[in-house]
């Protein structure tokens, strides 16, 4: 069973920066897309940035240039690095990975995620 557990979350001011990891447990597999999302109240949940097991990133546009997403297979670890955070990426955000088969897409574009964190609370004040 694959677990994920997220940490890094917090208050900052706007223009600050964060990193959020993110730990993954039981996860078997050579092929895979792991990604960041985040939800706001009262909005729907977004995609935020993805990697593939060979190292591909993607970013959301309303993150690109701000956002980088990282892994470090051997610890097993995801991490979201967050510089000049502004108010509106206030939201919880979440850790989540599949296993892919036969895939060629993105995996921004991966229509399915079975495997969540618990989440972990962003908040930019102006």
């Amino acid at each position: 069973q694959v677990q994920l557990a997220e940490s890094g979350g917090g208050s900052v001011q706007s223009g600050g920066s964060l990193r959020l990891s993110c730990v993954v447990f039981g996860y078997t597999g050579s092929s895979y897309c792991q990604a960041w999302f985040r939800q706001a109240p009262g909005k729907e949940r977004e995609i935020v940035a993805a990697i593939d097991s060979h190292g591909t990133t993607d970013m959301a546009d309303s993150v690109k240039g701000r956002f980088t997403i990282s892994q470090d297979n051997a610890k097993k670890m995801v991490y979201l690095q967050m510089n000049g955070l502004k108010p509106e990426d206030t939201a919880m955000y979440y850790c989540a990975a599949q296993k892919t088969v036969q895939y060629s897409g993105t995996c921004l574009g991966l229509m399915f995620y079975g495997n969540w964190g618990q989440g972990t609370q962003v908040t930019v004040s102006s």
